[in-house]
């Protein structure tokens, strides 16, 4: 059972934490009296992020941050070990796409520049590994905590055009299950490391791909639908009962585990 009143003073570090999905689960731990360090490279967007983290009645802090430079994460960790005394979490919430490491009708899987897929990998399975190195040194000192990364459904099912993306997200829930298995031999069995697979939620950023002006669906909009079965998509506020669970004495014997919120996507063959 999640007792909400037992993750009340912790300490939460997020990276990412401007973006639509992970600005939702840091107003959330907010309520639930969690502290949160914002780390993303977008000053304006986390701005708004800690003024809602704030408004939900809980201390915040935002560090611009870059998940790909070592010595950033290494003075973001500081930053929340200075202002809050202590971390017990990370969520790894860092990712995204790129548009020339997506196929099209204008570009071929052949033509793909090096450069955008190895962006789409770095910020994403990288991005990921380097945060969790810089932040589990203080999350150990705790004595105990949980990382937990944001996987995809593209990591268990290669979506159509998006090869990058979903080969990244395949590593990320790899590196998860190994992370799990290291920490808890190598440090403690009180730190657990596990993933939330995000199936396809309605956001700002996709609503084009997936709606048209009128609200119609978009073919692969109507594709995705079809293919979940609880008939709809999800909305970022369906992310936080896991991610609240994940990080509770609740889920103390779990770790190693990828946990899809997608609608009954992944269970679905199609027939």
């Amino acid at each position: 059972m999640v007792r909400l009143d037992e993750l009340r003073g912790r300490v939460a570090a997020i990276t990412g934490g401007g973006g639509v999905l992970c600005s939702t689960l840091a107003v959330e731990l907010a309520r639930c009296g969690v502290r949160t360090a914002l780390l993303d490279l977008d000053e304006a967007r986390m701005g708004e992020t800690l003024n809602g983290v704030r408004a939900a009645g809980s201390e915040g802090l935002a560090v611009q941050t870059d998940v790909l430079d070592p010595e950033s994460l290494a003075k973001a960790a500081d930053a929340a070990l200075s202002t809050f005394g202590r971390i017990d979490y990370l969520i790894n919430g860092a990712g995204g796409n790129h548009s020339q490491a997506t196929t099209s009708g204008d570009l071929a899987f052949v033509d793909l520049p090096r450069e955008a897929v190895g962006k789409v990998f770095d910020l994403n399975f990288l991005g990921t590994f380097l945060a969790s190195q810089a932040f589990l040194r203080p999350i150990a000192k705790s004595g105990e905590g949980a990382i937990v990364n944001i996987s995809s459904m593209n990591a268990f099912r290669p979506l159509t055009h998006v090869v990058a993306y979903s080969a990244a997200k395949a590593a990320v829930s790899n590196f998860t299950a190994w992370l799990a298995v290291h920490v808890a031999r190598e440090i403690s069995p009180r730190i657990r490391v596990n993933a939330i697979a995000p199936g396809f939620f309605l956001t700002k950023q996709n609503q084009f791909l997936l709606q048209g002006e009128d609200g119609a669906l978009t073919e692969r909009g109507r594709q995705i639908i079809e293919h979940t079965p609880v008939g709809r998509f999800g909305s970022p506020e369906e992310l936080t009962s896991t991610l609240l669970w994940l990080l509770s004495p609740a889920s103390s014997f779990v770790t190693g585990a990828v946990i899809p919120v997608d609608g009954g996507f992944a269970a679905y063959a199609g027939v």
